[in-house]
């Protein structure tokens, strides 16, 4: 008999895990329905930034896989359409076709839920007035760039400096805009260190963004046409032609908690290793809704980005289609950039360190990208973490300039490796005077941070 999988979500987790499984199974076999209830599938979130600073000349360049292309590989994607409620019990979801109002219910045997996540966006007062703007869609992209182009001023105000803020603070730059950046937290980039996140901010007013700390936004004040004029925090106004909100994102599990499935502290979806939802046999999640398992301090979290809601979707779709895969879990890798400079981390903070109990010692070292005599040599600021008593490496920052970025990545294998911090001195890395000095800057931390454990006793 022909099965039936319903997806829940049409971008990268929702269908990666549709394609997986149609790789696997014919359709006489499977019978794949997905629901999406935007205007596009299977695009870069994560690209939009670039797109609006004009380093993507069109929005088409985001998109991986159109509609008709999912349809063409016989999967039937039903785009504008909503799915309301979940019956479990029934097997079936109910929904709802945002053009005509119209609802329905489907019926499945095997549901994927990838319904990503949601913008947070504070009830304040102004917030939903003209020239203020999300960037969760490619439609909130355009929206945004057609904003700029009408903005009757060059003053933009982005709200929160994680990874969104400051990727939209360089994007406003290049479009001419006076942009000044509005923090809840003393430092931008929370997912740092306050001393690293200092280095983000001396760069960013460098470059001639305007940061400011300790700055809960209070309202959005407004002009007689209605349109956005300035940000008031409890320190001052702030004026605007433009305001861009980057103050993170939350689980969108609302569906999943109506129907009793599990959440985690973050209001993720608790699967299993196979992304099968705890306590259920034929629902599985991914993507931005769920929460994983940190494989550093051993507790779940909710860690929203592309890389892994499409390795999520893999897993899915292997095991939906009769295959077996599994997703151990994350080190918390992140690296992003605002203008030439590099901002890149995984593992743990100190303050993560701190709430799961552990002791560690940690370091800073400064050095270069290339060998210092090589022209094009910039800097970088490497801070390491490693726990007092073992050694092992818990976490890694860097900030610096071209070639600081993605030496993060050498951390992120060594932490999922389970490696200490002596080990990771005797690494075999690649050297050349172009690309490293002799010691490459993560292994003089590694020395480093290995003096500071043996002195720790």
């Amino acid at each position: 008999m022909t099965e039936r999988l319903v997806v829940i979500g049409g971008d990268a987790a929702g269908m990666s895990a549709a394609s997986q499984a149609r790789r696997l199974k014919g359709s006489g076999e499977l019978e794949i329905v997905a629901f999406e209830r935007g205007h596009f599938s299977s695009y870069s979130a994560c690209g939009i930034p670039y797109w609006v600073g004009g380093d993507v000349p069109s929005r088409d360049g985001l998109i991986a896989r159109s509609p008709e292309e999912h349809r063409a590989r016989d999967i039937d994607l039903r785009m504008r359409t909503e799915v309301t409620e979940l019956d479990l019990d029934r097997q079936r979801v109910r929904t709802r076709d945002l053009e005509s109002g119209a609802e329905d219910w489907t019926g499945f045997d095997k549901l994927v839920i990838a319904t990503g996540a949601r913008p947070l966006r504070p009830p304040l007062p102004g917030i939903d007035a003209p020239g203020v703007h999300g960037v969760q869609t490619l439609d909130d992209g355009q929206a945004l760039i057609d904003s700029l182009d009408r903005a009757k001023g060059r003053r933009a105000v982005v709200v929160g400096a994680g990874y969104i803020g400051v990727e939209m603070a360089e994007a406003l730059l290049g479009h001419g805009f006076e942009v000044t950046v509005l923090n809840r937290g003393e430092q931008p980039m929370a997912t740092l260190d306050p001393d690293m996140g200092r280095l983000v901010h001396e760069a960013m007013d460098g470059l001639g963004i305007t940061t400011v700390g300790s700055a809960p936004v209070t309202k959005i004040l407004t002009g007689e046409d209605g349109r956005v004029r300035a940000v008031a925090t409890d320190g001052g106004e702030y004026p605007a032609d433009v305001v861009v909100l980057g103050m993170g994102v939350v689980p969108e599990t609302s569906l999943a908690r109506a129907a009793g499935l599990p959440l985690g502290t973050s209001d993720g979806l608790l699967t299993d290793l196979s992304m099968r939802v705890r306590g259920q046999e034929n629902v599985w999640a991914g993507g931005d809704c769920v929460e994983v398992l940190d494989l550093v301090s051993g507790r779940e979290r909710h860690v929203p980005l592309g890389t892994h809601a499409n390795k999520h979707g893999q897993v899915i779709g292997s095991n939906v289609g009769g295959d077996y895969a599994t997703f151990p879990g994350v080190v918390g890798t992140a690296v992003s950039k605002v203008c030439d400079l590099e901002i890149a981390r995984t593992g743990l903070r100190e303050k993560d360190a701190r709430e799961v109990g552990l002791r560690y010692v940690s370091v800073r070292v400064e050095s270069t990208s290339r060998a210092g005599y090589y022209p094009g040599a910039a800097p970088m600021t490497v801070k390491m973490l490693a726990e007092r008593r073992t050694g092992r490496l818990l976490g890694v920052q860097i900030v610096g300039r071209e070639g600081a970025g993605k030496r993060v990545d050498v951390a992120a294998v060594a932490l999922t490796a389970g490696m200490t911090v002596e080990r990771m001195t005797a690494l075999d890395l690649g050297y050349a005077p172009p690309f490293s000095p002799v010691w490459d800057p993560v292994l003089v931390a590694a020395r480093k941070a290995l003096a500071a454990v043996r002195a720790a006793g």
